[in-house]
Parts: C-alpha cells; structure tokens; sequence
C-alpha cells in the first residue's frame, strides 16, 4: 500500500497496471487520509474510502486531471465531514437524484440568463441556442451535471467537428456558458467541464466584393423588388436584424437619425442617416401615408414597420433568396460584359440579354454559360 503527497507530477507519472497484475491498484494521499486515487489501464480517479463496521464503501469524487488535486481534497474533506455528522452513502445519492441534468438547466438558463447589460437573451438567440442542443448535443439531454466530464465534451467535439467544426466551437462555448450559468446561481458546485477545450482553426468566410464587381452588383440591387432594404443596409452598415425591424417610431427625418433601441448587445445606438438613406425612407414613409388613408387597408400593425411582413413579426424576415437573386445577377451582366469585350455579343445583343435575364434569369443563365463555355470564358 503506497502512501505519499499527492500532487499532479507524482500522480501523473504513475502507471497503469501491467500484464498479470491486478486490474487496479490504489495510492493514498497523506494529507487526507480517506482520499485515494484508483489506477487502472485507462484511467484514473479519486475516491474517498468508507468504512463502516466490517464494510468498505467507495464514493468516487471525479476523475484525474479533470478533478485537480486540491479540489479532490475539498471535495473528500467535506464528504468527510458530512459522514462525521451521519450523512451516509444513501443520503449522497438521494442527493444525486435530485441533481438537476443538463436539459433542465439548459430551460432554466434560456429564461433567466442575462446579458452583460442585465437585458434577456433575443427570440433568435433563443432559437439558435435551442437548435443547438437538439441537433449536437442530444447526447447531454438526461445527463446530471457532475457526470459531464472534460473527457466527454472532448470526444463530442471531435465528433461534431467531422459535421462542421464551427458549430462543434459554438456547441462547447454554449455548454461552457449553462455551467457558468449554473455556478452562478448556485445550482452546482463542480467545475466547468468545457473551459478551455482547444477550438478548431477558424476559416475566415469573409467576401468583399471587388472594384470590379461593384456596378453589377449595385445594378442588380437596383433591379430587386427588395432593392430599398439592400440599399439601407449599405447606407447604414447596421445588422440585417435591425433593418428588417426598423420601425417609424424610431427614425427622425428631420434630424437623420435612426435610434436603435436594442442592439445585439443589449445598448440602444444612434445611426445617423446620409442623404440617400433619408430619401428612400421619405419615399417609403409616403407611400406608408396613402396606403393608411386608404379605407379600404387595414391596419394588421404592418404599418408601423418600414419593411412590412404577413408573418407573425409583421415585419420583413428572410432576404436569402432576393440577394441569391441579386448575386446570380450580377454574375450574369458581368459575364455578358466579358463577351461583349470578347466580340461574342454587341451591345444590343447585351440589352437584350439583360432583359431576358429580368424576364427568366435561369434561362438566361443556362443559355449565356453555354455560350460563354464554348468561347473558354469562365461562366
């Protein structure tokens, strides 16, 4: 029986059992004398040791390096005296019954976590977090807190990862964040399993659109049906989130200036307005006007949104499909300004090409990418 110091070189250096020995040898710590550390071919872990008349009751405390060896001590030193004073091993486990799992603290967090500001998380945080957790982290739904170990998240982050390594990162930060969450409030006493697990390498996703592209790009935009919401966007530079919300209340044309009343981290922000932005919202502010006194409209509560929507938020929600529209747009005319340049098409051929394109855009795709194929110009 080997009794020494314990501390995370010795403990690291001890090796698992070889062939032909027992399965699992212990060591004791000398400075609590109940704590124990198991070794066995792989793993180790600490325990405090019970003994109670001819009886010997193991109550394992987590395992190592997870559990470092002074919160081990703590741990042994305070189950110790919960024995002193008659709290026995079925106690410990009624406990443990009681613990809450991760699921459950996961509804509590998405109610009552707060930002830095003090405001509640957003709807849309709300869904994206909720998302999560039913398509990555399934695994953890019944599991009790102090059963999720480093070890565990470790081997679901590598196994999220080989889906997609950003959602592998922002599942770990969200399961770090309900053990903070959880800390906090006193709801657990443990450690954060998900600290300081090692992210995959970023992959920047960012693409600016060039010199070269920009006429076609801002030529579509003007072509969109949602061409006063792209160009907002552009004009003011804020989240998409907020410019499909923007609501009248909140705009001062007179002095141009947007005030924001919650941004996404959690402060109101004043945007001021440049002339271009000012004379589309006047625009749509006029057209707004006739349609209220107009007898036969009425008013669902669209009206208070510059961008109007028939959903539930009553506000425009989702521009995908009319910037993939745009986008698909602009690399057409800027294909059908490389024929010109290649003598494959003249400029009123282009004309007609571009409203063709208007008319049928993925006819018109077809039919110039084949043309631009036989030509070699990468379509």
């Amino acid at each position: 029986m080997q009794r020494f110091k314990f501390n995370k070189t010795v403990l690291n250096a001890l090796l698992p059992p070889v062939s032909g020995e027992p399965k699992r040898y212990i060591v004791y710590d000398t400075d609590v004398q109940k704590l124990v550390l198991a070794v066995t071919a792989g793993s180790k872990a600490f325990y405090v040791i019970k003994r109670t008349g001819g009886t010997v009751s193991w109550i394992k405390l987590g395992a190592f390096p997870e559990l470092t060896v002074e919160a081990a001590r703590k741990q042994a030193e305070t189950i110790m005296g919960e024995l002193v004073i008659g709290v026995n091993r079925q106690e410990a486990k009624r406990l443990f019954r009681k613990e809450l799992t991760f699921a459950s603290v996961f509804e509590e967090f998405l109610v009552n976590k707060r930002k830095r500001r003090g405001t509640p998380l957003g709807d849309k945080t709300k869904r994206d977090y909720s998302d999560l957790v039913r398509m990555y982290l399934a695994d953890l739904h019944k599991v009790k807190l102090s059963e999720i170990t480093r070890s565990t998240l470790k081997s679901l982050h590598t196994m999220i990862t080989r889906k997609s390594p950003a959602q592998a990162d922002k599942s770990m930060a969200l399961v770090s964040s309900v053990f903070t969450y959880a800390l906090d409030k006193e709801i657990f006493a443990g450690i954060n399993p998900a600290s300081r697990i090692q992210k995959n390498e970023a992959i920047s996703r960012d693409r600016f659109v060039t010199a070269e592209e920009l006429p076609h790009v801002l030529a579509a935009i003007l072509q969109s049906s949602q061409r006063d919401f792209f160009l907002l966007s552009l004009f003011t530079g804020a989240r998409r989130s907020n410019v499909q919300s923007m609501a009248w209340r909140d705009l001062d044309l007179h002095s141009a200036v947007w005030r924001i009343p919650l941004t996404k981290n959690g402060d109101p922000q004043n945007v001021p307005l440049g002339e271009e932005a000012v004379a589309i919202l006047r625009d749509r502010k006029e057209v707004s006007n006739r349609e209220k006194r107009d007898e036969r409209a009425q008013d669902d509560g669209q009206s208070a949104f510059v961008f109007p929507g028939a959903g539930k938020t009553k506000h425009f929600v989702e521009p995908k499909t009319a910037w993939a529209t745009i986008i698909r747009r602009a690399s057409l005319s800027r294909l059908l300004d490389a024929m010109v340049a290649a003598g494959a098409l003249n400029m009123d051929e282009r004309d007609e090409a571009d409203t063709r394109a208007l008319a049928r855009l993925r006819t018109a795709e077809v039919t110039y990418h084949a043309m631009a194929t036989k030509l070699r110009i990468n379509p």
